[in-house]
């Protein structure tokens, strides 16, 4: 049966060593050490001092290596920060069956708000970023669907995962205003032209140095679609004055924010839902996320 996962452990320094000097021997000799905060979709490694080694952990992510490699090197003299730029393409072997990636190492720490000198700076930075990126030429691009989990779709494909979850959540949280917000989301239709999208802006995506916005990486999740999947960061980390600045600065309409609540309470519903034995902690700041859609919505109303 083909392998479709592979353990977080399995996936180690010795590995990753042994892949390198087999098929880049020239790199042979530098250190590897796994990434502090490598991720969960993927792991990721320090190859030296000046690159790393990126190794999806399973299927469902293989496919996004070859798209980083063709796309990231076009896109990137054309947006105001570093993203990720690939060095080489790895070849499954007997032990690992995926492609993987070697990069060039960008300095910086992930997003959070007390490395970030200023919130309102940072989310305006971002959507600078983000309006950069949407008026690429998208020619060609990816389209959104299987490959990139839908985002950039239509949020209609987690229809029934969101109401299940909000069932299953009846006893915590405001199941009707959820469902408003959720409903109110899928009748925001996108009428639009694909334009190019991240995917996948979350706070572990953005790099942080000096309390600054330093680079955006992970681009597994780009595609051509509705760029309304990008806001989700607006109520997962920003706070209100600075998601104001972020919404300014992308002079995003009612129905784009409309559908970006949309895209952010789906994913906090079915992490809620599947979180039945998770500390308080946890639990609380997802809830907090979700609280923060509902008083969004109901502010906008």
């Amino acid at each position: 049966m083909p392998t479709t996962h592979i353990d977080r452990d399995d996936i180690d320094t010795t590995l990753v060593s042994r892949l390198v000097a087999t098929q880049f021997p020239q790199w042979a000799h530098l250190p590897i050490r796994p990434v502090a905060d490598s991720g969960w979709d993927n792991r990721t490694f320090h190859l030296g001092d000046e690159m790393s080694v990126r190794l999806p952990r399973a299927e469902g992510y293989a496919a996004q290596v070859e798209k980083e490699h063709r796309w990231l090197p076009r896109l990137a003299p054309l947006l105001p920060l570093p993203i990720p730029a690939p060095l080489a393409m790895g070849a499954p072997d007997r032990e690992y069956p995926w492609p993987w990636s070697i990069y060039r190492w960008l300095d910086g720490e992930p997003a959070t708000s007390a490395r970030i000198a200023d919130l309102s700076q940072f989310a305006t930075d971002l959507a600078g970023f983000l309006t950069a990126l949407w008026r690429i030429d998208p020619t060609g691009g990816p389209p959104a669907g299987a490959q990139n989990f839908h985002r950039g779709g239509s949020r209609a494909v987690y229809d029934g995962e969101t109401r299940q979850a909000i069932a299953a959540l009846a006893s915590t949280i405001d199941t009707a205003a959820a469902t408003e917000v959720w409903e109110t989301a899928l009748a925001a239709t996108w009428r639009g032209s694909p334009i190019w999208i991240h995917g996948d802006v979350a706070a572990g995506n953005l790099l942080v140095d000096q309390g600054q916005l330093s680079a955006v990486i992970d681009f597994g999740c780009s595609a051509v679609g509705d760029p309304a999947c990008d806001l989700a960061i607006a109520w997962t980390l920003l706070d209100a004055e600075s998601r104001e600045a972020f919404r300014t600065t992308l002079a995003a309409d009612s129905a784009t924010w409309a559908r970006g609540r949309g895209w952010t309470l789906w994913k906090g519903l079915i992490t809620l839902a599947g979180l039945p034995h998770a500390s308080h902690v946890e639990a609380g700041k997802v809830r907090r996320i979700i609280d923060e859609v509902l008083a969004d919505h109901e502010r906008s109303a």
